[in-house]
């Protein structure tokens, strides 16, 4: 089960890329092709395998208001229902 205290990275094979034709970000994996939604991405953007679950809150409220760990928790628990991210 994923924590503030866990650490998220996108699993192998899964990679994050910005489709310029209709102008949002898309997350490509060995299955098919998921569309993020912009929360979502932003989250993902910063699933380095470095960054806690609670850092990534810090960076995502320095640049959105509202932010709270446990909407990121639950972003990522979602993910994780996906097999596109993975946690240490």
């Amino acid at each position: 089960m994923i924590t503030v205290d866990s650490v998220p990275q996108l699993r192998r094979g899964v990679r994050l890329s910005y489709d310029h034709v209709r102008e949002t970000h898309v997350l490509l994996f060995p299955e098919g092709v998921l569309v993020p939604n912009a929360t979502a991405a932003a989250v993902l953007e910063l699933c380095d395998g470095t960054r806690s679950v609670s850092e990534i809150a810090a960076a995502l409220s320095r640049r959105y208001s509202g932010v709270r760990e446990d909407d990121v928790v639950d972003v990522l628990n979602r993910l994780g229902e996906r097999r596109v991210v993975a946690w240490t």
